[in-house]
């Protein structure tokens, strides 16, 4: 009786386990995407950044609500939407402001990646965003001002 308690609580706890590590994917897909728009607006690419935005769209409706409530994933869309819609470069980097302060928000409650993720700041923006790099590549002023910035916290 107890090696069956002890095995259906084993596979109990094994089942929870793997579904949060599809859960974590699921966060860590919004985090690539969002890693891939922040990348076109460093390069001044509005044509990238809202086909990264559009990627991004997608990869929220892939989001289970029992991980990230509706209300988050739709406020999450709606500043991806925004960038997407988007032909402007300017329009796209201050929604990306708001999509920045969604996701930096979301590494409270979620590991988005394996590596380190670095939370950046550019004073002349007053706005932060998320990176995977260390160096600082400014997605809100681009090549004009690509290094203003700095690091504002590391999270492992």
């Amino acid at each position: 009786m107890k090696k069956l308690i002890f095995t259906t609580l084993f596979s109990v706890f094994s089942i929870l386990n793997l579904s949060a590590q599809k859960n974590d994917a699921s966060i860590s897909k919004l985090y690539q995407n969002y890693l891939n728009i922040k990348t076109a607006l460093v390069s001044d690419n509005s044509d990238d950044a809202s086909k990264a935005a559009n990627a991004f769209v997608k990869s929220a409706s892939m989001v289970d609500y029992k991980v990230l409530s509706e209300g988050n994933l739709d406020v999450l869309r709606k500043g991806a939407s925004t960038i997407a819609d988007s032909r402007s470069i300017e329009t796209q980097r201050e929604s990306f402001n708001g999509l920045s302060k969604n996701m930096i928000a979301l590494t409270k409650n979620f590991k988005l990646a394996d590596d380190t993720v670095f939370v950046q700041y550019c004073p002349m923006a007053d706005a932060s965003w998320l990176s995977a790099e260390k160096a600082v590549k400014n997605p809100y002023y681009g090549k004009s001002m690509l290094t203003c910035g700095s690091v504002k916290s590391e999270i492992k």
